[in-house]
């Protein structure tokens, strides 16, 4: 399946729209990331923790977007976005969306 942050695929038509595809995952963040952290905003630099924490998040989403979008028969996803909100203290959420169509060679 094709994806794509833009609204066209080079090379491919879009023939049909079939509606919006999503997938998201809460996560929650564990103690030892925390402590983790918290160490090293005394110091400062990138939290790794975190971020393959938000990387594989945004994968699991990614992943849910697409069976999301192949259950409505879609052909791809175009004009992919990606948001994330705290659900609450020590839970974010990660969505990812966009819109599911069907495509023809150009």
């Amino acid at each position: 399946m094709k994806l794509s942050t833009t609204a066209e695929i080079a090379g491919f038509h879009v023939t049909e729209t079939l509606g919006i595809a999503t997938g998201n995952v809460v996560r929650s963040k564990h103690i030892g990331r925390d402590i983790m952290a918290g160490l090293k905003t005394i110091i400062g630099g990138e939290i790794v923790g975190y971020t393959e924490m938000l990387t594989e998040a945004r994968q699991v989403a990614i992943d849910r977007m697409l069976d999301n979008a192949k259950a409505q028969g879609a052909d791809a996803v175009i004009n992919v976005r990606f948001t994330t909100s705290a659900i609450m203290q020590g839970m974010s959420e990660m969505l990812a969306y966009g819109t599911a169509v069907k495509l023809v060679r150009a």
